[in-house]
């Protein structure tokens, strides 16, 4: 029950960052200004939404929407693991057209190697004024090899966008200033040196980890932002 509990808090803490989250998360100012970010631009997603790649749909409830679907890449480990209402094949989404009012895609888009069909078959799902809701990294080191393609500026997000039919309503940069560095940190420590040993990871966060995040938090409230350094793109767009 205890073990359960404490599962539970951690996964949490995971999508939903609060000052626990300086102690036990390697990925604290990454996942806290995507919650953030999400939060304020939730209220935009409503209707009958579509989640491409939605793993374990996390910010599902954040959301305005009337009905929520999961899409995922079709494979074995994506079946056991993920909390997906569908899977299809990685070329073309199972849905008629403009079946959806909004469309969310949350730090999936590094991940797709054909981009422009990607777009179109979103475009395609999509009803006419439809919204589309976009997080990917910019400054974040390669993940889920070898399915880590690309990595998006703001200029080139928002032509790839355009050129497929979207006009940008919103385009965000998250964590663009001084705790982008110590996120880099936190990341090579986590990479370098996590076990696999829960208790083990644990101590780690505490006493390596940890420290940079509460650096960061303080030296953010003394230092000036660099918008040309962030950690992940924000875009809200809208089918034209």
């Amino acid at each position: 029950m205890l073990k359960s509990k404490l599962r539970y808090i951690y996964q949490k803490e995971m999508y939903f960052p609060s000052l626990l989250s300086l102690f036990i998360n390697p990925f604290y100012f990454g996942r806290k200004g995507l919650y953030e970010n999400v939060k304020d631009l939730a209220s935009n997603i409503t209707g009958k939404t579509l989640d491409v790649g939605c793993g374990l749909k996390p910010y599902q409830k954040l959301y305005h929407s009337s009905e929520y679907i999961g899409l995922e890449y079709d494979t074995p480990e994506n079946r056991e693991s993920k909390n997906a209402d569908y899977f299809y094949d990685g070329t073309t989404f199972p849905f008629e057209k403009s079946s959806f009012d909004s469309v969310v895609v949350n730090e999936v888009f590094e991940h797709v190697f054909n981009p422009n069909n990607f777009l179109k078959q979103i475009n395609q799902v999509l009803k006419k004024d439809g919204i589309l809701f976009m997080t990917m990294p910019f400054a974040w080191d390669e993940h889920e090899q070898p399915f880590d393609y690309a990595r998006y500026t703001s200029f080139g997000i928002s032509s790839i966008l355009k050129k497929h039919g979207f006009e940008i309503i919103t385009q965000r940069k998250s964590v663009s200033d001084i705790r982008v560095i110590f996120q880099q940190l936190n990341l090579y420590i986590w990479k370098k040196l996590r076990t696999r040993s829960g208790i083990l990871n644990q101590i780690i966060i505490l006493f390596l980890i940890s420290p940079f995040n509460i650096l960061g938090e303080i030296l953010n409230l003394i230092l000036p932002n660099n918008p040309d350094l962030y950690l992940d793109n924000i875009v809200l767009a809208r089918k034209v």
